[in-house]
């Protein structure tokens, strides 16, 4: 059987799971934070290359409704072949309405 890669990622199924994290990656200005939200191999930094950018949040934003803005159907899939989300990301998702995976 042959085994199929995502058309967008090239990465097979079954390594996801053991190697894609849900995390943040910092972007903007010195005292000023400000992190998008990132599919990204386990073993790369922080601010290392990602594979798919699915959202932001920006802490200090005058309003608390667009402070976080998420891809959800991209973040779902993630999470449908095994991605991991980090507590941070975890939380982002719930405060933004997301249903949440228990963690693994």
């Amino acid at each position: 059987m042959k085994r199929r890669a995502d058309s967008q990622t090239g990465i097979r199924a079954e390594e996801i799971s053991e190697l894609v994290r849900l995390r943040l990656k910092r972007v903007g200005r010195r005292h000023q934070p400000c992190y998008r939200i990132t599919a990204v191999d386990q073993r790369k930094k922080r601010d290392g290359r990602v594979i798919e950018e699915l959202g932001h949040y920006d802490p200090e934003g005058p309003d608390p409704a667009t402070q976080v803005v998420l891809n959800g159907p991209r973040i779902q899939y993630w999470l449908g072949v095994g991605a991991q989300p980090t507590d941070t990301v975890r939380g982002l998702m719930k405060r933004a309405g997301m249903t949440v995976p228990a963690s693994a």
